[in-house]
């Protein structure tokens, strides 16, 4: 029984195992160039995959905690810091592990027999890590200045302003996201992509086939 790599139960693509019957990705039949990666130089790509995603997860859980403490808090004070640590201090690590992850992964990709857009279940975890990282950038980034203001008006004991019910979306979407493409890398369901992908050219039959006139195992190539 063969094990499952450490890499591809996390985010990033899962390159430790080769698939089992690679296919050819070209016309001509051949297979795919990989991304020439010594052992050194992928182990140190895969050490840096595993830190960006067991960051990213780690600051989603650390969002989920700082959401739950500004609104469920008694203290006003402790309220008040949880919102400013959410607008002041997240932005920026969650999305440098998101981007990452995704460079990583896709060196990683590159370099294995499962490549890139090769395989259903890599390409979704691809989707997925590109969807986080734009979701980060352009649906988080903008409204956490209204979250540090927030967190700044409750300091300062003034009545704050704006809305922050819909923090609790961003952890929750992020951390199904991670879930799910944990469980892609370890069933690896649906198969090759082959929508772009032609067929291999049928042999030609008879004496015309390649090879078809070289000596079998065990016979002589000469007659005596």
């Amino acid at each position: 029984m063969s094990r499952a790599p450490i890499g591809g139960i996390l985010m990033g693509m899962d390159t430790a195992a080769a698939p089992p019957r690679p296919a050819p990705a070209t016309p001509g039949g051949a297979r795919p160039t990989r991304l020439p990666l010594r052992r050194g130089g992928r182990r140190a790509v895969l050490v840096v995959h595993l830190l960006a995603i067991g960051a990213w997860i780690g600051i989603d859980v650390l969002v989920a905690v700082l959401v739950a403490t500004g609104r469920a808090a008694d203290d006003r004070a402790t309220r008040a810091v949880a919102y400013q640590a959410l607008g002041s201090f997240v932005l920026w690590p969650m999305l440098a592990a998101g981007v990452a992850a995704l460079v990583s992964g896709v060196v990683l990709g590159l370099g294995s027999a499962y490549g890139v857009l090769r395989y259903w279940w890599v390409g979704a975890k691809l989707t997925i890590n590109v969807v986080l990282c734009l979701l980060v950038a352009l649906a988080l980034r903008p409204g956490l200045r209204e979250v540090a203001a927030y967190g700044d008006a409750l300091a300062a004991g003034r009545p704050p302003v704006g809305d922050v019910s819909s923090l609790l979306f961003p952890p929750a979407v992020s951390l199904t996201a991670l879930t799910l493409a944990t469980v892609l890398s370890v069933y690896k369901p649906w198969g090759r992509i082959t929508l772009f992908v032609r067929p291999r050219r049928p042999l030609p039959p008879g004496p015309d086939r390649p090879g078809a006139n070289r000596p079998g195992p065990g016979r002589s190539r000469t007659r005596r």
